[in-house]
């Protein structure tokens, strides 16, 4: 990659100033250009809050139908909060980051047994939820109640890093702070919501990663410094990621009839509390997985299919060794159940689901 072109070295660590400008052109483009989205036809905070959690690490497109799917099912912050935890992960299902809807509930039941069913209409008060960060307190501040506070996440880094031709990694706390200040400057008397969904349509449809934005149609273009430049490609700086771990795992997909074994990840750690198809650390050949599954009582008697797969999560990478196996004893160790539930009741992780052929993203 060439040499950045940063702002001069001396005020790298002044405050960040942006045009004053910015509000009015990302607001007349946002009339103009914003998609049409189901959570964006209201300013309820339930139905806000639950699509700026989905949306972290996910994309619109997929997040249109677990939207629809979770509203339909629990409509309210008092139904969120009344929900079984095996029908709240189901509906979660495929998303990841199984740990956001197990703060959803904690934070539903604060707002109906603490709030008398009222969200806090302060960012200081959004950010008092359990699992309610800086960005997503920012977002349903300025969404739902005009506040001018900004929601600063990854996208809304990158448009204004380069706009604004930031030369330090942007992923830099002290970094953050500075275009949060800056943002929270520019919030004009009236339309402080639409501000907010407007910087964050820009760096999901035009302002784009990975050095391919759509300069030409930006309506910041007269005002950026990386366009300026011809250095959009050198926008955002980042922090060197550090090596994704990588572990080894066998799994096991157990079959007695038209049954599959399945069981209960412990609460704590990676997927806790998630159902899973049995596994185990390390690479087991054939006869050492037969081995295993007639050590938990499954009295196998046929491996019919090995195959590998790889699964990525954000800091460790699975490469699993998987072997269906035909058993001829429903071991009490695990939880015995039939294709249809597997659909209807119990949330399987992408990392298992995807094993069974079912993978639902």
């Amino acid at each position: 990659m060439r040499k950045t072109r940063t702002q001069p070295s001396g005020t790298e660590h002044a405050a960040l100033r942006l045009d004053a400008r910015l509000s009015g052109l990302l607001i007349a483009w946002y009339d103009e250009n914003a998609r049409d989205l189901p959570w964006r036809r209201d300013r309820d905070p339930y139905r806000v809050w639950i699509s700026e959690i989905m949306l972290q690490q996910t994309r619109a497109e997929v997040v249109k139908d677990y939207y629809a799917r979770f509203l339909a099912a629990l409509p309210t912050a008092r139904a969120l909060a009344d929900a079984d935890e095996q029908t709240l992960m189901k509906l979660w299902e495929g998303l990841g980051y199984y740990g956001r809807a197990r703060n959803l509930q904690k934070a539903a039941r604060a707002i109906v047994n603490d709030l008398g069913g009222l969200f806090p209409e302060t960012y200081e008060g959004l950010r008092a939820l359990p699992g309610v960060g800086p960005y997503t307190a920012g977002a349903l501040a300025s969404i739902c109640f005009e506040l001018p506070t900004p929601a600063v996440d990854g996208n809304v880094l990158r448009v204004v890093s380069r706009i604004a031709g930031i030369g330090e990694p942007v992923d830099a706390p002290e970094v953050k702070k500075r275009v949060t200040e800056a943002l929270a400057s520019l919030y004009p008397a009236a339309r402080r919501g639409d501000f907010t969904q407007s910087i964050m349509e820009l760096g999901a449809t035009v302002c784009l990663p990975n050095g391919a934005p759509r300069c030409c149609v930006c309506p910041a273009e007269g005002i950026c410094y990386a366009r300026a430049c011809n250095a959009a490609a050198d926008f955002p700086v980042k922090k060197p990621k550090k090596e994704r771990r990588e572990e080894r795992r066998t799994v096991l997909l157990l079959a007695c009839g038209e049954k599959t074994a399945i069981r209960k990840r412990e609460r704590e750690g990676l997927l806790g509390g998630l159902w899973e198809l049995p596994n185990t650390p390390g690479e087991l050949d054939a006869q050492g997985a037969l081995d295993l599954a007639a050590a938990w009582g499954a009295k196998p008697f046929a491996v019919t299919k090995s195959f590998r797969r790889m699964h990525i999560f954000t800091h460790v990478a699975w490469e699993m060794t998987c072997f269906s196996i035909e058993c001829a004893e429903e071991s009490p160790l695990f939880v015995w159940t039939s294709n249809a539930e597997l659909e209807s009741v119990y949330a399987l992780p992408s990392a298992f689901r995807k094993l069974l052929g079912r993978e639902t993203t």
